[in-house]
């Protein structure tokens, strides 16, 4: 089926989409079979560097210990992150220019400095000038410049969002008395989360592998951090990295294919069911009015 964005390919494409992927897949499988030899001939693939982690000491002491640490920082994050992306998105929208000023230049602040310098940043910061201990200094650290970054980018994901409705949402509301905090947080915002989930979603995927520059650069134990003693204790260190490759990757996946699932069930319950708002409905809504025209109509 043609549309404006989309037309239905013919026989002559057709074919060429058919051979551009039977290249692409012989050449994925020529890269895989070379990335298979070489590391065959340099004796990568011998089964004692796999066999620790067929073990638990492997998991126990290493890998899950640094996943926890992982999970910690990233829903911390994520439950600190989440709410204040929305009020700096919404703060930007204001009428006031004392709240709509300050939250751009916050937002626009945090977005243009790189995450991992907001890490070291807060890092320091809790060592010269706080009474933080030693030892949680570093998920302080994580935490502070994953939630000062991907705020702001969220605060940007949730404005887009909104303002991505069409007027006539806005405009219905304000015509039954609505005022505009009753707009947004009862008929913009919902409307919206189902939009914007996809981008919250990725930018919260974002969150999860940002965690690693933590372990990297400050010393934050978490999975990748840990991937580095195993690796030491085992002399495994291209294995490790593959496991914990294979391990984010599961991590996002169930993050992605979670939201997926939310997604088409806000979809599926947002469904108009046919129903015609009355008069008395509205007046639910907004109690303010009625002794207005609301009022006066449903007496009427």
């Amino acid at each position: 089926m043609s549309s404006v964005l989309y037309d239905t390919p013919g026989p002559r494409a057709k074919r060429r989409n058919v051979l551009f992927s039977v290249v692409f897949v012989v050449l994925l499988a020529l890269l895989l079979w070379w990335v298979w030899q070489k590391m065959d001939a340099k004796g990568q693939l011998k089964w004692s560097l796999w066999q620790p982690f067929t073990t638990s000491e492997a998991w126990t002491t290493y890998l899950l210990p640094g996943l926890g640490k992982t999970a910690k920082a990233a829903a911390l994050s994520m439950v600190i992150a989440l709410p204040l992306g929305a009020f700096f998105g919404i703060a930007r929208m204001s009428d006031h220019r004392w709240a709509r000023i300050p939250a751009g230049v916050v937002v626009e602040f945090f977005r243009s400095i790189p995450v991992l310098l907001l890490m070291l940043f807060a890092n320091e910061f809790y060592a010269r000038s706080t009474d933080v201990a030693s030892e949680d200094r570093p998920l302080y650290a994580v935490v502070t410049g994953l939630v000062l970054y991907n705020a702001s980018v969220l605060a940007e994901i949730v404005r887009a969002g909104i303002l991505a409705l069409p007027r006539g949402q806005s405009e219905a509301a304000y015509a039954i008395g609505l005022r505009k905090g009753q707009t947004m947080t009862g008929i913009l915002l919902p409307q919206a989360v189902t939009a914007m989930l996809p981008a919250i979603v990725s930018q919260l995927v974002v969150i999860v592998k940002d965690t690693a520059l933590g372990g990297v650069m400050i010393g934050f134990p978490e999975l990748l951090n840990t991937r580095s003693t195993l690796a030491a204790n085992y002399a495994n260190v291209i294995q490790s990295f593959v496991v914990v490759a294979i391990i984010y990757i599961v991590i996002n996946f169930l993050l992605t294919s979670f939201a997926s699932w939310l997604e088409g069930r806000l979809r599926r319950s947002k469904r108009s069911t046919g129903a015609v708002l009355g008069a008395e409905d509205a007046v639910e809504l907004n109690p303010a009015q009625v002794g207005g025209s609301l009022g006066t109509g449903a007496a009427a």
